[in-house]
């Protein structure tokens, strides 16, 4: 149950949608800390940490079957060369350790893993989508206790539309995924098996950063824009929350990577799983930093309609306290 205090929905004195201009304009007007924080505490009484909990489960069931479909196609695909680029790219991201199947029946060629291949890619598939549909529904909710708003949508129209976002930012997603994340190990494979030049590798891994983070932004900002029960703003007011969002994701990203490579005693405690628990840690640090991003735009609203805190008197305090952002 969230505390956050409902956002009320504004527009311009003309009746417009408001946009990036308005945002910036708001966040100079009231200062970029006292927004920060206030973001926060509206993220923490929303019910935050707890969405992003079970965000992070459901993202992490829709990794894994996705890493699965990928293995599947790697074991189904005709051609070598290409086989072998698609599993030497999973084998790079892939939690675990040692070889993968897809790898070894790519490399050596095997016909008889073809059969498995075809219904890893579907089983895959059809788990990956339907997590990623349970992830959609979670982000309605979360998104819902940030704005203050307490019910979500009935249960055939909050998954109906979970389902639809699902088939259409799939791509976007799993393209930007795999260009953020996958992306240096996909630039080897390709140098390696089709012969790509350092030049073309360094090309590579210089403009799929932009590309990435441009898609994901304005992915998470249609998410933004359709998650809450409610009338957004602007797709280019909800641009500054999603950018926050990617930002601290890429963020925690690199820290996290720092911390596995450079802590010898991760890999010593976790073992065999110590790829999962690495997996867990991103997914559940990049859920903290969708929510956060949905709670910039929904404080920012906030401020606007002139609401100074982000919550609700607390009934135990004395009368009158007041949570300030």
């Amino acid at each position: 149950m969230t505390t956050a205090r409902t956002v009320p929905v504004t527009t311009e004195m003309d009746g417009e949608e408001l946009d990036a201009e308005d945002a910036w304009h708001l966040a100079r007007r009231f200062g970029l800390r006292r927004v920060a924080i206030g973001a926060f505490v509206r993220f923490r009484y929303g019910d935050g940490f707890t969405n992003s909990r079970a965000l992070a489960l459901q993202a992490c069931l829709a990794v894994v079957p996705f890493l699965l479909a990928l293995t599947g196609l790697a074991a189904d695909l005709d051609e070598e060369r290409p086989a072998r680029v698609v599993a030497r790219t999973i084998e790079a991201v892939s939690p675990g350790q040692g070889e993968s199947d897809a790898l070894a029946s790519a490399v050596t060629g095997e016909d008889s893993s073809e059969e498995a291949g075809e219904l890893a890619l579907g089983f895959g598939l059809a788990f990956a989508l339907v997590s990623m549909t349970t992830a959609m529904a979670q982000i309605e909710r979360g998104t819902n206790r940030i704005y203050g708003i307490r019910r979500d949508r009935p249960a055939l129209g909050k998954y109906g539309r979970a389902a639809v976002f699902t088939a259409l930012l799939a791509g976007p997603v799993g393209t930007g995924f795999v260009l953020l994340v996958a992306g240096g190990a996909f630039a080897d494979a390709m140098a390696r098996d089709y012969g790509w030049s350092r030049t073309t590798v360094d090309v590579w891994n210089v403009v799929r950063w932009p590309v990435g983070v441009v898609l994901l932004v304005i992915t998470i900002a249609v998410l933004l824009d359709h998650a809450p029960r409610r009338r957004q703003p602007a797709l280019s007011w909800l641009a500054l929350g999603s950018g926050v969002a990617v930002l601290l994701a890429m963020l925690a990203t690199g820290g996290l990577a720092v911390y596995v490579n450079a802590s010898s005693s991760f890999g010593s405690i976790y073992g065999p799983l110590a790829g999962v628990f690495a997996l867990l840690l991103w997914a559940l640090l990049s859920s903290i930093a969708l929510f956060y991003g949905a709670a910039v735009c929904a404080q920012l609203e906030s401020l606007r309609a002139g609401q100074g805190s982000p919550v609700y008197d607390d009934p135990g305090r004395p009368h009158g306290h007041v949570v300030e952002g």
